[in-house]
């Protein structure tokens, strides 16, 4: 069996065409678009009409070409982005009149549990007690436990273009010392409850993921994705720190000449490495995993393990809630198992 998974996040849409013969996602093929929605899109604003057109364009060819490879119609998902716009359900709909595909937003906890999934099948048993962390364009999500799925999750508007446009846009670039200090002020207070959650359980083992990570790691010393996925990739708190003090005096510009950082997230990259270090320090994390599975993979994974009907019960359920992971700051859930 060939199955498929549409990411549509902040910056791309992303396609995984994975065969899932003896109950593992196999990647087979590949594919972005970029959408750069995060460029012209303010956190919690309604989606213009031109960027719901190129959504649905790059949609509809996420869906041409898992056709070609022979994989059943996409299980489509949208992030922050389109999650906390007010015309939400509009664009949703378009997408669905103009593609035939039925993409949905999921909510911050259900994507941690995702993720947290992903990981745990790429880490292992041995792994232990697990802690995440995700940082997307719009949202952190922060996860723990010691089985399959996590035992709680977090949901924080703490994603890392949300935060470049409310605390840098207006000012020079690089922004004043002020303001960065300002942002990790509002990091640590959305984050205290959940970290200190963190630190009590005491995991064995912290994974982080996300292309925000991933840069990071890179910037950091570990090895480009050019070498695989199972080089392993660690990320230091010491590391990272000195990293956020060289991209503040940075102009965007010149940051997407440093290892690790694309043009499209160069903006975006003081904001995400922010919260990274002080996720990192109020968690007592000194080294965390740069771990190549996440939500995709976590998607692929529980539709192979429970079938069509899942995904048809969790779209239903996200389509009739409210997009209130954005209005709340900190909503922490149990998870089910």
């Amino acid at each position: 069996m060939r199955i498929s998974v549409v990411d549509v996040g902040s910056n791309t849409v992303r396609l995984v065409v994975a065969d899932a013969d003896g109950g593992v996602p196999l990647p087979v093929h590949t594919a972005k678009w970029r959408l750069r929605l995060n460029e012209r899109v303010r956190p919690g604003a309604e989606i213009p009409e031109e960027c719901v057109d190129r959504l649905a364009d790059a949609v509809a060819a996420a869906g041409r070409t898992a056709a070609r490879w022979g994989a059943v119609g996409p299980l489509a998902f949208a992030t922050a982005v389109v999650r906390a716009a007010p015309n939400r359900l509009d664009v949703l709909r378009t997408v669905r009149q103009r593609t035939g595909i039925d993409l949905c937003t999921l909510p911050g906890e259900v994507e941690a549990e995702l993720t947290f999934l992903g990981a745990r099948r790429w880490m292992g048993w041995r792994s232990g007690p697990l802690a995440l962390l995700d940082i997307g364009g719009g949202s952190l999500e922060v996860a723990f436990g010691r089985g399959r799925l996590p035992d709680f999750v977090a949901s924080l508007p703490l994603g890392a273009a949300r935060l470049t446009h409310e605390f840098f846009d207006g000012f020079p670039d690089p922004p004043p010392a002020e303001r960065v200090k300002a942002l990790r002020r509002r990091v640590r207070h959305e984050l205290r409850d959940v970290a200190a959650r963190i630190r009590w359980e005491g995991p064995r083992t912290a994974v982080a993921t996300s292309r925000t990570f991933q840069q990071l790691g890179r910037l950091c010393g570990a090895a480009p994705g050019r070498h695989g996925p199972f080089v392993e990739r660690q990320l230091r708190r010491v590391d990272l720190r000195t990293a956020v003090d060289r991209l503040a005096v940075l102009p965007a510009a010149e940051r997407s000449a440093l290892p690790g950082i694309s043009a499209p997230r160069a903006t975006q990259s003081l904001a995400g490495a922010v919260v990274a270090h002080t996720a990192m320090k109020l968690c007592g994390l000194k080294t965390v995993e740069v771990c190549p599975w996440a939500i995709r993979e976590g998607v692929l994974l529980r539709h192979i393990e429970e079938g069509p009907a899942w995904w048809a019960e969790v779209s239903r359920l996200a389509e009739a809630a409210a997009p209130v992971a954005e209005a709340v700051p900190l909503r922490i859930a149990t998870a089910k198992t």
